[in-house]
C-alpha cells in the first residue's frame, strides 16, 4: 500500500510536510533552513532569564510554605482564656498559663474557651414557702469555668448550654431552699443580720436561730447589738457543692436582686401588714396609756401628800399663833394699866369698825364700854 506522505508526492520536505525540509518544522514554501539559524541565537539569549526566574520562584514558594505553616506551629494564650489542643477531635492538651507555646501543623486544632468570671441573669420565678406563701425571687449568678476537659465532656464546651444548665440548678437550689422556710424567715434572712437584745422575750419574735452568747451586759441592761445570721445567699448554696464535679464549672455566688410577692397577693398581704400595724400601735397606745395613768396616780398622791403635809404644818403655825395671842391676852389683863388701855383700845376699834363707810350713826347703851369711854372722858 503506498505512504500517502512519501517523498515522491511531497517533493518539499524530509518529514512528509510540504512546509519544510531537512526533516524539521521549518517555515512554509521551504524557507525553514534560514529561520531556524535566525531562531538559534534567541532561545541561547533566553536560558540565563530562566534560571533566574526558577530561583525566584522557589523563594517565593519556600516563603509562602513559611508563612502558611509557621502560624499553625504557634498557639496564643490570653490571660483570660484557656486553650484546648485537639488532635482529630481528641483534647490532647490544655494551655492554662498565658503565652506563645507550640504546636503540631495541620493535623491539630485549637479552641478557645472563656476563663475570666461570668455573669448569668436568671429570669424572675415563683417559688413557695413552707407556710404555703408565694413569693417572686429574682437572682444572678456569678460562675466560673475550673476544669476545661470536663466542662467539654458534660456540656459540649459550650456556655449557652452551661448557663442553661446553671438556669436549672440554681432556680432547684433556690426552690428546695425557700420551701424550707416560712415567709418571715426569708425576709428575716435577706441581709444576713439582725438586731437584738439580750432579752430572751425580744427573740421570740426573730423566727431563725441566732447566737447570743457574745452579747455583754451593763449594769443588768441587755445592750443591742448586731447579730449575724445564715443569709439566704449562705443556704442556697449549700446546694452547689458538687457541681463542679459533675460539670467543670465553680457557682461562684447566687444573689437575691428581688424578692418581692406575686400582684394577686399583695393588696391582701397589704391589707394584713396595715392590721398588724394597726394592732401594734393600738397595743403601745394602750401601754403608753397604762404608764400615764401610772405616773398620773403617783403624781396625784404625791400632791396629795404634799398639800396634807402643808396643811398639817399651816395648822400647826395657827395654833401656835393662837397660843401666842392667848399669852399676850393673858399678860395684858393680868396687868391693871394695861388692860384699861387694851380695853379702851378695843374699844374704838369696835366703834371704828361699825361707823365705816360714812353716813352712820352708832347708838350705844350708856352701859356698853363704848359710852362708858367717853362718859369717862367729861
Amino acid at each position: 500500500m503506498n505512504n500517502p506522505f512519501d517523498n515522491e508526492r511531497w517533493p518539499n520536505g524530509g518529514n512528509g510536510f510540504p512546509f519544510g525540509g531537512n526533516g524539521q518544522n521549518g517555515a512554509p514554501f521551504g524557507n525553514n533552513a534560514g529561520q531556524s539559524q535566525k531562531a538559534a541565537p534567541r532561545q541561547q539569549n533566553k536560558k540565563p532569564l530562566d534560571q533566574n526566574s526558577k530561583r525566584v520562584i522557589g523563594i517565593a514558594c519556600l516563603v509562602a510554605v513559611l508563612l502558611l505553616i509557621l502560624p499553625q506551629c504557634f498557639v496564643v494564650t490570653y490571660p483570660n482564656e484557656y486553650n484546648v489542643i485537639r488532635q482529630f477531635g481528641r483534647i490532647t492538651s490544655i494551655r492554662e498559663e498565658p503565652g506563645l507555646s507550640m504546636k503540631a501543623p495541620f493535623v491539630t486544632s485549637v479552641t478557645s474557651i472563656p476563663k475570666n468570671l461570668r455573669l448569668y441573669d436568671l429570669p424572675a420565678s415563683d417559688v413557695i414557702t413552707s407556710d404555703k406563701k408565694s413569693m417572686i425571687v429574682d437572682c444572678y449568678v456569678l460562675w466560673t469555668i475550673r476544669d476545661p476537659r470536663k466542662f467539654i465532656q458534660t456540656l459540649n464546651g459550650n456556655t449557652a448550654t452551661a448557663e442553661s444548665r446553671i438556669d436549672t440548678i440554681v432556680y432547684n437550689g433556690i426552690k428546695n431552699t425557700i420551701s424550707d422556710m416560712t415567709q418571715d424567715e426569708v425576709i428575716q434572712s435577706r441581709d444576713g443580720k439582725i438586731t437584738v437584745a439580750n432579752n430572751s422575750s425580744e427573740l421570740d419574735n426573730v423566727g431563725v436561730d441566732v447566737d447570743v452568747s457574745g452579747l455583754e451586759e451593763i449594769e443588768g441592761e441587755a445592750t443591742p447589738q448586731v447579730v449575724h445570721i445564715v443569709s439566704l445567699t449562705e443556704e442556697i448554696m449549700k446546694n452547689f457543692d458538687d457541681v463542679e464535679d459533675q460539670y467543670g464549672i465553680c457557682i461562684e455566688t447566687v444573689d437575691v436582686k428581688i424578692l418581692d410577692l406575686p400582684d394577686e397577693n399583695k393588696e391582701a398581704v397589704y391589707e394584713r401588714m396595715i392590721a398588724e400595724r394597726n394592732n401594734i400601735a393600738a397595743s403601745y397606745t394602750a401601754l403608753g396609756d397604762s404608764e400615764a395613768q401610772i405616773i398620773r396616780n403617783a403624781a396625784d398622791k404625791e400632791v396629795s401628800i404634799l398639800l396634807s403635809e402643808a396643811r398639817a404644818k399651816a395648822d400647826m403655825l395657827v395654833a401656835e399663833g393662837e397660843a401666842e395671842y392667848m399669852r399676850i391676852l393673858s399678860e395684858a389683863y393680868n396687868d391693871a394699866d394695861k388692860a384699861d388701855f387694851y380695853l379702851f383700845v378695843r374699844s374704838l376699834d369696835a366703834a371704828r369698825t361699825a361707823l365705816a363707810g360714812g353716813n352712820k350713826t352708832l347708838i350705844l347703851d350708856k352701859n356698853s364700854p363704848i359710852a362708858q369711854i367717853f362718859y369717862e372722858l367729861q
